[in-house]
C-alpha cells in the first residue's frame, strides 16, 4: 500500500496531502540515471585499468606465454647460428683449404641475421611481427644450410679426386739426386752466366752428366716436347692439371711426344746442354695457374725433413745460374 505523506500549512492552519510535481520527479530520475552511468564509468575505468576484464586476464596470459616461447626459440636460433657458422668458418679455413679450393664468399652465403632486440622492443611486437621474425630467421638458416650441403658436396668430390690430385702434384727431383748434390743454383735472383747480371731464375738447376735420365716429377700429358725455340733448348713442358705444369729445359733429347700421357718417375729426356745454357743440366720449373714458383717446396715425396733440410741450403745459396 501506497504511503500518502502530509505536511501542516501555516496559512491554513491544517495538515494538507504532499503532493510532488512531475517536473521534480522526472529531474530526480534524471538526476538518478546521471549519477549511476557516471558512478558506472568510473568503476569500469578503474576496474579495466588496473583489474581487467577475464578475456584481457587470459590474452594477457597467452601473450607471456608467446613471449617466453620466443625467447626460447630466439636463444635456439642463435644456438644454431654460431654452430652453422663454426661449420662455415671450418669449411672456408680448413676443408676447402686441404683441397686448394676458394673459399666461399659471404655473398654466396645467407647473409647472418642482425641480433635480436632486447625483450623491451619485443614486447612492443605484435604477434605477426614476431611470426615474422622468426620465419626470416629460420629462412636464413635454411638458406645457409642449402649452401654448406653444396659446399660439402664438393668437397666429397674433392676427396674422391685426392688421390689423383696427389698423383697430379709434382713431388719428386727431375734427376737422380741421393747425395743432394747436384742443384747447382736455386730460384730467386742470381747472376746471369751470359751477361754477368742480377736476373731473376725462376726455376733449379741440376748439374748431370750427358745423356742422364730425366724424370716426369708427376703425372700428366706432354704440352711440349723437343722444341728449340726458346732460351730452353730441347725443352718439356707437362701439363699436370689442377693448375700445374712443370718445365724440363736443355735437354740433349726428349723421350716423349706432345699429347703423351706420362706417370710420375717415367723418363721423359736425358740432361744436355741445349739453348743458352753453359754446362750440361737440367733446368726445373713448376708453374701454378700460370705463375712459376720455388720447385724446392716440391720434393717431399723423396726427401726425409732432414735431407729437405739440407737441400734447401744449397738452393738459398746466392750463386751464378747454369743458364
Amino acid at each position: 500500500m501506497k504511503k500518502i505523506k502530509y505536511y501542516y500549512n501555516t496559512n491554513s492552519l491544517r495538515y494538507e496531502k504532499l503532493e510532488t510535481p512531475l517536473r521534480v520527479r522526472l529531474l530526480r530520475v534524471f538526476a538518478f540515471l546521471a549519477t549511476a552511468l557516471v558512478t558506472s564509468a568510473i568503476i569500469s575505468y578503474f576496474a579495466f585499468r588496473f583489474i581487467g576484464s577475464p578475456g584481457e586476464k587470459i590474452l594477457m596470459k597467452e601473450n607471456e606465454y608467446l613471449k617466453d616461447r620466443y625467447k626460447e626459440l630466439n636463444t635456439k636460433v642463435y644456438t644454431i647460428q654460431q654452430q652453422l657458422g663454426e661449420l662455415e668458418k671450418r669449411d672456408n679455413e680448413v676443408y676447402r683449404a686441404i683441397f686448394e679450393a676458394s673459399p666461399i664468399p659471404d655473398s654466396a652465403r645467407a647473409k647472418e641475421q642482425e641480433k635480436q632486440k632486447e625483450i623491451e622492443s619485443v614486447e612492443r611486437m605484435k604477434n605477426n611481427d614476431l611470426v615474422f621474425s622468426i620465419a626470416n630467421s629460420l629462412s636464413n638458416l635454411n638458406n645457409r644450410v642449402i649452401v654448406q650441403k653444396k659446399s660439402y658436396s664438393q668437397i666429397n668430390e674433392l676427396l674422391k679426386n685426392k688421390e689423383d690430385l696427389l698423383a697430379s702434384t709434382p713431388a719428386i727431383q727431375p734427376v737422380s739426386n741421393k747425395d743432394l748434390t747436384r742443384i747447382a743454383s736455386g730460384f730467386g735472383y742470381r747472376i746471369d752466366p751470359i751477361y754477368k747480371t742480377i736476373k731473376m731464375h725462376a726455376g733449379l738447376d741440376f748439374t748431370a752428366p750427358l745423356g742422364t735420365p730425366i724424370y716426369a716429377t708427376a703425372k700428366g700429358v706432354v704440352k711440349v716436347a723437343g722444341s728449340k725455340a726458346s732460351g730452353y733448348g730441347n725443352h718439356v713442358i707437362i701439363n699436370h692439371g689442377y693448375g700445374y705444369e712443370s718445365l724440363y729445359g736443355h735437354l740433349l733429347k726428349a723421350n716423349v711426344r706432345p699429347g703423351q700421357a706420362v706417370k710420375r718417375g717415367e723418363i721423359i729426356g736425358f740432361v744436355g746442354s741445349t739453348g743458352k745454357s753453359t754446362g750440361p743440366h737440367c733446368h726445373y720449373e713448376i708453374h701454378k695457374n700460370g705463375q712459376k714458383i720455388d720447385p724446392i717446396f716440391f720434393f717431399y715425396n723423396d726427401l726425409t725433413p732432414e735431407q729437405f733440410d739440407r737441400l734447401l741450403k744449397r738452393a738459398a745459396a746466392s750463386n751464378q745460374s747454369l743458364d
